[in-house]
């Protein structure tokens, strides 16, 4: 899998476009489709990394893990990724909704968190 392919996947597992990860990222229209033929540099990367929260060796295809650490926190992974794309069934999520989802997720978390620690 190319690098171009890898940043591809990432997006639609986010929900977002990559014209939409190319303008937060302050690229130009056609950057990361330049990269399905050239190699990006290291700072392009970087940026590219920091946004999917993976490592740049992951992107470069060095490592098959697509995940920085391999514990999520909970809390950091609502706070990332309800304020990118979060859709369901195909539909956007409104700020109240992404809200009422952190709100349940955090409640479950808290309901069971004893549970799982004793099995």
């Amino acid at each position: 899998m190319t690098t171009f392919e890898r940043i591809k996947k990432l997006a639609k597992n986010r929900g977002v476009t990559l014209q939409k990860v190319a303008n937060e990222l302050g690229f130009g229209e056609s950057t990361l489709y330049k990269w399905k033929k050239q190699t990006p540099n290291g700072e392009y990367l970087a940026k590219v990394a920091d946004y999917f929260h993976v490592s740049v060796d992951y992107l470069l295809g060095r490592e098959n893990n697509n995940s920085t650490s391999d514990q999520k926190d909970l809390k950091k992974f609502l706070d990332d990724n309800l304020n990118y794309g979060m859709t369901y069934d195909g539909q956007n999520l409104t700020d109240e909704e992404k809200e009422r989802l952190k709100i349940a997720l955090t409640q479950v978390f808290y309901k069971y968190k004893d549970k799982f620690k004793k099995d």
